[in-house]
């Protein structure tokens, strides 16, 4: 962070927000962003909140922005910590980078993240509530208030599959898939877990965002393979 945006922060020029007015803005978009969490963005670097003179962590409106796109790129990328702190080392020294595989962050990424309504959703994505109903039923999509980019991603490929013939209950099987993944996610993350300071936790956060990027990678080429075998 520049001195100059530190000054700002420091001056009150703008509003500040607590860690617990952070995670109020955030965890709807973001249910596994902890207090933890935020302290380990910090020691790593890649948000710089200002401090009170008792020490209390200050965020202003470009660090809610910073943490949001930081957040978007591990769930929606996968990305490990040491690309994203590239990434954003490069957007700070005035560039325009890629992510990997020549992707650019997409406007929820980097802007107000999203919340829409049951109706809204299902007119954004162009889905019928039968549709919508299916999915919930298939535990593809789960119900709530409000509903966010991911969300609608999801449901517009459902609406294209649903073209091909292909409806929410044949998706069962993915449910159950991603819940042996986390299975092997949490076996990985046992050393870590017993440990019972914050640090770790967060650590541990941060290896099942990696680990869930590998496995992906592995799923992906998998498909790739058995696609190349219909041809």
């Amino acid at each position: 962070m520049s001195a100059s945006s530190a000054q700002v922060k420091a001056s009150g020029a703008a509003p500040l927000l607590s860690i617990g007015q952070v995670l109020a803005r955030l965890t709807p978009d973001f249910p596994e962003l902890t207090p933890s969490k935020l302290r380990f963005l910090e020691e790593q670097g890649l948000v710089s909140p200002a401090r009170t003179g008792s020490g209390y962590r200050k965020f202003c409106a470009g660090d809610l922005d910073r943490l949001r796109l930081i957040l978007s790129m591990q769930r929606d990328h996968y990305l490990p910590l040491k690309v994203i702190r590239s990434y954003l080392e490069d957007l700070d020294a005035g560039l325009s980078p890629t992510l990997p595989g020549g992707a650019t962050p997409g406007p929820s990424m980097l802007s107000t993240v999203r919340r829409l309504t049951r109706d809204e959703l299902l007119r954004e994505a162009g889905a019928s509530l039968t549709l919508m109903h299916d999915a919930v039923s298939a535990s593809i999509i789960l119900p709530a208030e409000y509903y966010g980019e991911n969300v609608l991603h999801v449901l517009r490929a459902l609406v294209e599959l649903q073209r091909s013939g292909i409806e929410p209950r044949h998706l069962r099987g993915f449910r159950a898939a991603a819940e042996r993944e986390l299975g092997l996610i949490e076996s990985a993350l046992v050393p870590l877990a017993r440990r019972k300071d914050a640090s770790s936790r967060a650590k541990a956060a941060e290896m099942a965002v990696e680990i869930a990027g590998q496995l992906e990678v592995i799923r992906s080429s998998l498909i790739r393979s058995a696609l190349g075998r219909l041809g």
